[in-house]
C-alpha cells in the first residue's frame, strides 16, 4: 500500500486495488493505514476507504481478486500503468508478460530482508523481467526467500520509489527507472545503486531487436 498511498498524496485520482487477502493483526506493525478495526475487511476495501479520506473524489476501485493467467489480460487492459507490489515471482512473470503482450509500461519491484529493487519496463522500449531472468525461480528458491522476510521501512521507500515512476509516465515523462534497477541495500549505512540494464537479445519482449533497429536508422534529413 505504500505506492498507493504515495500517489493519492501526489494527486493521482484514478487507481485500481488488486488483492485477495483479508487483513490481519500481523499486517498492522507493516501497513500504516490499516488499524485493529479493519482487521478481517479485505485488503483492498479498506485500502480503498482509507485513501479516499487522504483525497476526497478520488475513484478507487477495489478488486478483492488474486491476479491469475485467467484474468490478468482483462484487469491489467484497463489501466494505463501497473506497479507490481506482488510477493510472488510467479505472479511478477505474468504481469511482465501480459504489459508486454498488451503495450502496458509498469513497475517492477522486490524487497527481501534489508535490500529492495525497482525497475520500470516500457514495452518494446527497455529491457523486461526476462531479460535478467528467463524463468521464475523454482519453489525451493522462493520459499528460502520468503523465510527471509521483508522489512516494511524498506517495502515503503520501494512503494514511494514505483509511485514517482508511474506519475511521470502519466504525466508524458519517461520515468527515470525506465531500463535502470534501482537497488537499496539498507543495511549498514545504507547504499543505493542505479544500473543501466540492457535488453537481452532473443528475449520475447523484443526490445534489443526495436533499439538495434533504431540504431541503424539513418539521421533526419538524409
Amino acid at each position: 500500500m505504500p505506492a498507493a498511498c504515495a500517489l493519492v498524496r501526489g494527486g493521482f485520482a484514478d487507481l485500481g486495488l488488486i488483492d485477495p487477502d483479508l487483513i490481519d493483526l500481523s499486517n498492522l506493525s507493516r501497513q500504516v493505514i490499516f488499524g485493529e478495526s479493519d482487521i478481517g475487511t479485505p485488503k483492498v476495501i479498506a485500502a480503498a476507504r482509507h485513501l479516499a479520506a487522504i483525497l476526497p473524489g478520488a475513484r478507487i476501485e477495489p478488486i478483492a481478486k488474486s491476479l491469475d493467467a485467467g484474468n490478468a489480460v482483462e484487469i491489467i487492459a484497463r489501466f494505463g500503468f501497473v506497479i507490481d507490489a506482488t510477493d510472488s515471482p510467479a505472479t511478477k512473470f505474468l504481469i511482465n508478460d501480459v504489459c508486454l503482450e498488451r503495450g502496458v509500461a509498469f513497475v517492477y519491484g522486490g524487497v527481501l530482508g534489508l535490500s529492495g529493487q525497482a525497475m520500470t519496463v516500457i514495452p518494446g522500449t527497455t529491457a523486461c523481467l526476462r531479460c535478467l531472468f528467463e524463468e521464475p525461480p523454482d519453489e525451493a528458491e522462493v520459499a528460502s526467500c520468503r523465510e527471509a522476510g521483508i522489512i516494511g521501512p524498506v517495502a515503503g521507500a520501494i512503494g514511494e520509489a514505483q509511485a514517482a515512476e508511474a506519475l511521470s509516465f502519466m504525466s508524458g515523462r519517461m520515468p527515470a527507472l525506465a531500463g535502470n534497477m534501482f537497488t537499496l541495500e539498507s543495511f549498514h549505512s545504507g547504499r543505493i545503486r542505479l544500473t543501466p540494464i540492457t535488453a537481452r537479445i532473443g528475449c520475447r519482449c523484443g526490445a534489443a531487436q526495436s533499439n538495434a533497429v533504431a540504431g541503424c536508422a539513418p539521421a533526419p534529413g538524409r
